[in-house]
């Protein structure tokens, strides 16, 4: 087995999750900090999470951009890694360490601020939240 292969193996794992991330997300939990489901300037009811490429955006029912920005992931970790880089509001900039879950059509993220560890447990501590999403197309 040579490197080469292997380095290959871990794009191909990257590259199937980023592809299975593609489309249409709504919310359907967020936990912050140990508290479920709190008051939230990054989502609203029906509000729709859509990634594209490396990209996301999330949209209200009315057309109002909440959040926006891009990511990278890492499947090969354990649990997986991705980086999130909002490209507005108060984290514009910054790389927000996030490990995540994607299980056919549930999508499960935990991130903490930056400079934080990345979170490896699905349960939030202080400076982290942890949001929920099923695919809607």
């Amino acid at each position: 087995m040579s490197s080469n292969s292997h380095n290959h193996d871990k794009s191909r794992a990257n590259e199937h999750d980023r592809q299975a991330l593609q489309g249409t997300w709504e919310q359907t939990a967020l936990e912050d900090s140990g508290r479920l489901n709190p008051a939230d300037e990054h989502t609203a009811p029906g509000a729709i999470t859509t990634i594209d490429g490396n990209q996301f955006q999330v949209v209200t029912v009315t057309g109002e951009v909440l959040l926006a920005g891009s990511f990278t992931l890492d499947a090969n970790t354990t649990p997986k890694t991705i980086i999130w880089v909002d490209s507005m509001g108060a984290d514009a900039g910054k790389q927000l360490p996030a490990s995540y879950r994607l299980e056919g059509d549930d999508f499960v993220f935990i991130a903490a601020d930056e400079g934080m560890p990345r979170p490896i447990l699905f349960s939030t501590g202080p400076g982290q939240t942890m949001r929920t999403f099923t695919r809607k197309g």
